[in-house]
């Protein structure tokens, strides 16, 4: 069977996510040389991490990114504005930020914009690109999902992003779920951004088909920890010899 894409077309869709807070150093350097060997777009890596990610992928084009105010959003926007400043000047070239998720719930639209701006200004400073997480496992309105990606492409924001692989939702009995990327969200957020302004899915995509899946939904980017068991069922399937 032949392949629809090519191996470096899908490996350049995976941010290769180490964001686990339990993650040890030894860990994040075997996950960054996993990054490596499958030759993906970037890792995601905990702040703490950059220097640790830097000296592993240098001489690679693997690019090293990090999150800000990551995984719930609600630090100050001073806070989120400093640590973009630090995390750039460590080398970070990405940066994923999430909004403030309760202003955003209740409808503070002009904290909302001021707080992602923020993050997105200073980034673009040091030339790093902005991924902005809407964190759709709380954020369910589709009307409050638009305006979101209506505000991201307002200031700037290079990407739009799904969730940040930690939205547990807490139901009745106690138990937590999640849903992470959802067909659905990626389709409506695309739709609500022109081309210029990328889409990013993560959370729970965890196999080639669904990677393939969400590159025909208009997705450019997927957040993943599942990257070796993906780009390796691709080998498998189309015989393919590169790395």
């Amino acid at each position: 069977m032949e392949a629809k894409y090519s191996y470096s077309e899908l490996a350049k869709m995976i941010d290769h996510s180490l964001l686990h807070p339990a993650l040890t150093d030894k860990e994040i350097v075997a996950g960054c040389k996993i990054a490596k060997k499958y030759n993906v777009a970037s890792v995601c890596i905990k702040p703490s991490g950059i220097e640790i990610a830097k000296a592993v992928l240098l001489g690679t084009d693997v690019a090293v990114g990090t999150v800000i105010g990551f995984p719930h959003g609600s630090t100050l926007t001073d806070v989120k504005r400093y640590e973009t400043e630090a995390v750039c000047k460590l080398g970070a070239t990405e940066v994923d930020m999430v909004i403030n998720i309760g202003k955003a719930l209740s409808n503070e639209w002009k904290y909302v914009t001021y707080d992602i701006k923020a993050v997105v200004t200073v980034a673009h400073r040091y030339g790093a690109i902005t991924k902005v997480i809407i964190e759709t496992d709380y954020i369910t309105n589709k009307n409050v999902k638009r305006h979101l990606c209506n505000i991201c492409e307002e200031v700037g924001a290079d990407f739009v992003k799904t969730s940040t692989g930690f939205g547990f939702v807490k139901d009745d009995s106690g138990k937590y779920s999640y849903k992470g990327a959802t067909e659905y969200d990626v389709e409506l957020m695309r739709k609500a951004c022109s081309p210029k302004v990328l889409i990013k899915a993560a959370g729970g995509i965890r196999d080639l088909d669904t990677l393939i899946r969400m590159r025909e939904l208009g997705v450019s980017r997927i957040g993943a920890t599942a990257t070796a068991q993906i780009l390796d069922e691709y080998k498998r399937r189309y015989n393919a010899k590169e790395n």
